[in-house]
């Protein structure tokens, strides 16, 4: 019986054990699927080493660090996604080591290795007012202003990933009271996300006009380009950008760098400031982890000013009078007399 090798256990691991038995969804295979692509690419250019012959015995521990320092030094990427390439080559030999004992030693060598500290960024976000100036953008006399007007107001309201919402369909719209949307999040987790009745009203315009309310419809996606395909990433992109320089040309102090996830991110805080429980935060962005969510907490200036004016409202404590002497030696001398 020949033993299974590198090929083998990569081909079974991302075709059959990610999405059957971990049932990971389609957008994390894929992004596995990348990470092992560049890793081949990289043992093939830089090592020396054909794709067709790679096996675990041309595979350590030290080409796998090489590799993630060349993510790093040679394709400029941030430590962010040198960790994220880690933790899917992690992933992959802790599934090995499980299936071939044989190659337990290198799977432990691979496991060790460990992620590379970063320094956490400061949260980019919007203001209400700033966030108003977006939405007032799109003009709602042509039929495309009417669908960026449905799609970014609906991006805002719920705070979804860019993903959740190219992935909507109509059957996970609710329009009755109370009105929601079902967002398939990471994990290919569900969760229901109320909707403001301005963002359901706009979504319903939208939905009826693109015959989107049709039954035979219930599983076309919401949101799709001129040529009536599914939007990508790059297509949500591309129309939030175009109506922030717009917002700019009105606002020259308009903040200039806007991608989706900032306007996640400003949904955030705006519900923090608002005083809306963390918990609920969690639940409608999607946080496996309240300490996830917390982040926003530390990040909001408004809160931590708010707190410091507070504390200034009590009563200043009188200083003990031998701070206000200059001299301490002195004042010492003079209190053993």
């Amino acid at each position: 019986m020949v033993k299974k090798d590198f090929p083998e256990f990569l081909s079974e691991y991302l075709t059959s054990y990610l999405p059957n038995y971990k049932n990971v969804s389609k957008n994390t295979i894929a992004s596995y699927c990348d990470t092992f692509k560049l890793f081949l690419k990289y043992c093939r250019d830089q090592k020396g080493i054909p794709v067709e012959k790679i096996s675990f015995k041309s595979v350590n521990q030290e080409i796998i660090f090489d590799f993630l320092e060349y993510i790093e030094k040679e394709r400029l990427s941030c430590t962010n996604t040198r960790n994220q390439r880690l933790m899917a080559l992690r992933s992959f030999f802790k599934y090995v080591q499980a299936e071939s004992p044989e190659n337990i030693l290198l799977c432990k060598k691979v496991l060790n290795i460990p992620a590379k500290k970063h320094t956490t960024k400061s949260i980019n976000y919007l203001t209400k007012d700033e966030i108003k100036l977006i939405l007032k953008q799109p003009d709602v006399q042509s039929k495309h202003g009417r669908r960026d007007l449905a799609l970014l107001s609906l991006m805002y309201d719920t705070g979804a990933r860019v993903q959740e919402i190219i992935d909507l369909t109509p059957s996970d719209i609710r329009f009755e009271s109370p009105e929601f949307v079902r967002l398939l999040g990471k994990g290919r987790k569900t969760r229901d996300v109320p909707l403001l009745k301005n963002t359901a009203n706009n979504l319903h315009i939208y939905l009826k006009e693109n015959h989107l309310l049709d039954e035979s419809a219930k599983c076309y996606p919401v949101f799709t380009n001129r040529n009536k395909n599914k939007l990508t990433r790059f297509g949500v992109m591309y129309i939030l950008d175009k109506y922030c320089k717009m917002a700019q040309e009105e606002d020259p102090l308009f903040k200039t760098h806007v991608t989706p996830h900032v306007l996640r991110h400003s949904k955030a805080m705006h519900m923090l400031q608002a005083g809306v429980d963390i918990i609920y935060i969690r639940d409608i962005l999607g946080h496996v982890s309240i300490e996830t969510t917390q982040i926003y907490a530390h990040a909001d200036m408004s809160m931590k000013i708010s707190a410091l004016n507070t504390l200034g409202k009590t009563e200043t404590p009188v200083l003990p009078i031998w701070l206000e002497n200059k001299n301490l030696l002195e004042w010492l001398q003079n209190l053993g007399r």
